[in-house]
């Protein structure tokens, strides 16, 4: 049964919610307040290159990441995943369309420029369009948007992620990068060495960031927000293993927030990681880490 909320809706895959997807997210809200319809996203749960391409594809965010920048940042009421599996790789786009239209009650549509769906991607923004028009659907298409001569994309930001440039990430993504969990329980190394950490993970399938130490924002469950010191890295001195850790060390801070919901805002690569000969040294280094941190966020408005 066809539902009875009529929608404006983004399609798209939006990985790392970047300033050409906010022209997309942004036109959404327009259309929906202009016809007095619901916002919305749909999207997949995993990257249609994974199985179009048989590749694996190392995401900005996770799914429930990107569901939260949408709705933080631009305010949009609903985003629905689709599972990308095999029967929608190969369903026609016009069978595509005309089931999302059905089932979600969709009365506009806004694309990117580059967008396409259906088998074999034969679903373009040319015939989407031309589509929409016989049924009196809306549809805008949003053109290519770039900064700094280049074409924002959301591969262009992995390579900035990859490479430790938050800076220059942050202004292709309009926001920073970001890392959402639940705070983890450590080795507790930071309270003996007198710096108390919070530990998180990345998801499984995303891009890991240069290995280092970043200064970086932490926003807490309760709202409030700190300052800190991350390190992202397999934890060389005090650690053999592979595990990429994401250990942040909260200025102005005391207490425990084990299970609570955290998320790391990144703001600046300040040095590669590296193995220390003792405790001691680890800790004077910290010292010296959060000095910096304190440096540059009085040096740098954000």
């Amino acid at each position: 049964m066809k539902n009875e909320r009529r929608r404006a809706i983004a399609l798209g895959f939006f990985d790392g919610v970047h300033i050409g997807h906010a022209a997309l997210l942004t036109k959404v809200k327009e259309r929906a307040a202009q016809l007095q319809l619901d916002s919305a996203v749909l999207s997949f749960d995993v990257h249609p290159d994974t199985l179009v391409f048989g590749k694996e594809v190392p995401l900005i965010n996770s799914a429930p990441e990107r569901e939260e920048i949408i709705r933080r940042l631009f305010g949009i009421e609903e985003v629905i995943f689709l599972h990308f599996n095999r029967t929608l790789m190969k369903m026609p786009w016009e069978e595509f369309i005309r089931s999302a239209v059905d089932e979600l009650n969709i009365a506009a549509v806004v694309v990117g420029h580059d967008f396409s769906f259906g088998y074999r991607g034969e679903g373009t923004p040319e015939r989407l369009r031309s589509w929409c028009e016989k049924e009196g659907i809306a549809c805008d298409v949003i053109p290519a948007v770039c900064l700094d001569g280049e074409l924002v994309s959301s591969t262009a930001i992995r390579e900035m992620i990859a490479s430790g440039d938050m800076d220059r990430a942050r202004r292709f993504l309009g926001h920073p990068y970001s890392l959402s969990d639940v705070v983890r329980s450590g080795f507790h190394l930071g309270r003996k060495l007198g710096s108390p950490t919070i530990n998180m993970r990345f998801a499984s399938g995303v891009v890991i960031p240069k290995h280092g130490v970043y200064a970086t924002e932490v926003y807490l469950d309760d709202g409030t927000a700190y300052r800190a010191v991350t390190n992202v890295g397999v934890r060389p001195t005090v650690s053999e293993g592979e595990t990429v850790s994401v250990e942040s060390h909260l200025l102005d801070f005391e207490g425990d927030l084990y299970g609570h919901h955290a998320r790391v805002e990144f703001r600046h690569f300040q040095r590669e990681e590296q193995r220390f000969d003792s405790y001691s040294d680890l800790s004077q280094q910290i010292i010296l880490d959060r000095e910096e941190t304190r440096r540059w966020f009085a040096e740098n408005s954000i």
